[in-house]
């Protein structure tokens, strides 16, 4: 009894079957190399580094059918009205401006109306700086915000701007101030829009840019409006950019919601996502 108990208790069991009195105890392995560990099973892979370029496309300036479709298709239906004020007869030409022109005559008949055909014609055509204004600044913003949001954007400040300048022409004929031939003057063109686009773009790029475009793009507006050819349109251009830099908070949570206006995933993919937006 006890010689049995004696090897029943001779060593610790392994595997539950006991150690035989005198055998040898069993080897055990010595732990795997660090570097076979890391090559026996998968583990978490490094993240991949980075192959985008961190300058700017140049093709990436102009607008496209897929990437910015809103401001692709606007400048299609802009570069054919230009071509039909170029090539088409005088009268026809000005029957169809003073037709589309925002004045108080036209605004107090049919506003919605008026108001989006004067946004058809590009004042000076496509050579006009305005036009090449309005190809790289709404595309920049489509491409950051979306199309309807620049939509939205463009319109804000082409109907604010429009109404801010004509309203107060429209009294100051029923004041006596004004003759009643201010109530039919010509109004119409993307400047106002394009303005409130540059001043709402500027909220989403770097200081070191948006500083700059605001004095530069600001300073020339100034320059017209001390020129005083034609003060009502260059205190609308002002009030434009004003509109456009009063979006700032708006368009921002836009940008940080992305084009699609669904919020980013949390953690890492979603940094990598902001990253790329914002490049």
């Amino acid at each position: 009894m006890d010689a049995a108990r004696t090897v029943e208790t001779a060593g610790p069991v392994l595997d539950g079957i006991p150690r035989q009195p005198g055998a040898a105890p069993a080897p055990v392995a010595a732990p795997a190399p660090v570097a076979e560990q890391e090559s026996a099973g998968p583990g978490p892979s490094a993240p991949a580094r980075s192959t985008r370029s961190p300058f700017p496309r140049p093709w990436r300036l102009l607008p496209t059918p897929v990437g910015t479709p809103f401001t692709f298709c606007y400048a299609t239906v802009l570069v054919m009205t230009s071509f039909v004020a170029e090539h088409a007869g005088p009268a026809l030409v000005h029957a169809l401006h003073q037709g589309s022109s925002t004045d108080v005559a036209h605004l107090v008949r049919s506003p919605v109306l008026v108001l989006l055909a004067s946004a058809l014609w590009l004042a000076g055509g496509v050579g006009s700086p305005y036009a090449a204004g309005f190809l790289l600044v709404l595309t920049a913003l489509e491409r950051r915000i979306g199309g309807w949001r620049t939509a939205g954007v463009f319109l804000l400040g082409h109907i604010l701007a429009t109404l801010a300048t004509e309203v107060p022409v429209g009294l100051a004929v029923l004041a006596g101030h004004l003759p009643a031939s201010s109530l039919h003057r010509l109004d119409y063109g993307v400047s106002f829009g394009v303005a409130a686009s540059v001043g709402a773009l500027a909220g989403l790029v770097s200081p070191w840019l948006r500083w700059p475009v605001l004095l530069g793009f600001g300073g020339m507006l100034v320059d017209d409006l001390i020129a005083f050819t034609d003060p009502m349109t260059n205190w609308g251009h002002l009030l434009a950019l004003a509109i456009g830099v009063a979006t700032w908070p708006v368009v921002r949570r836009w940008r940080r919601a992305g084009p699609g206006g669904r919020g980013l995933p949390r953690g890492g993919a979603g940094r990598a996502q902001a990253a790329t937006t914002a490049a």
